[in-house]
C-alpha cells in the first residue's frame, strides 16, 4: 500500500494511531496563511478532533515517490467555505517530516 493509500485511510477514520505511525516525531506543518509552524501533536489534536468534518471530494495524486507527496483536493468546511487546495509532504523512512498546503478560496 503506498503512503497516499495509508494517509488517506487513516485521515478519513480520524485514527489517531495510525496517523501518528504515518508522520515522523519532528513533523513540521507550515500553514499557508501566516507561515507558521504547527507540531505532530497539535495537527495530531485538530485531525482527529470529534468536531465537523470537512468534505474532501477529486483527490487527485500529482506525484508520489519515497520522497515527496504533491496532491490537490478541493475542500468543503463546515463553515460553507470552500478552497482548492495543494499539499506537499516531504517524507523521509516511509513517514511525513514536513508538510505545507496552498489553498484558493472557491466560490460557494
Amino acid at each position: 500500500m503506498s503512503f497516499m493509500e495509508k494517509w488517506d485511510k487513516a485521515f478519513d477514520s480520524r485514527d489517531r494511531d495510525a496517523l501518528s505511525e504515518l508522520l515522523d516525531d519532528d513533523f513540521v506543518f507550515v500553514r499557508h496563511q501566516s507561515g507558521s509552524e504547527m507540531t505532530k501533536e497539535e495537527m495530531l489534536n485538530m485531525w482527529t478532533s470529534d468536531g465537523p468534518k470537512p468534505d474532501v471530494n477529486n483527490l487527485r495524486i500529482i506525484y508520489e515517490n519515497e520522497d515527496i507527496l504533491v496532491t490537490h483536493r478541493f475542500i468543503d468546511f463546515p463553515s460553507g467555505d470552500k478552497e482548492a487546495v495543494m499539499g506537499v509532504m516531504l517524507l523521509k523512512n516511509g513517514k511525513g517530516i514536513r508538510m505545507e498546503t496552498g489553498a484558493t478560496p472557491m466560490p460557494s
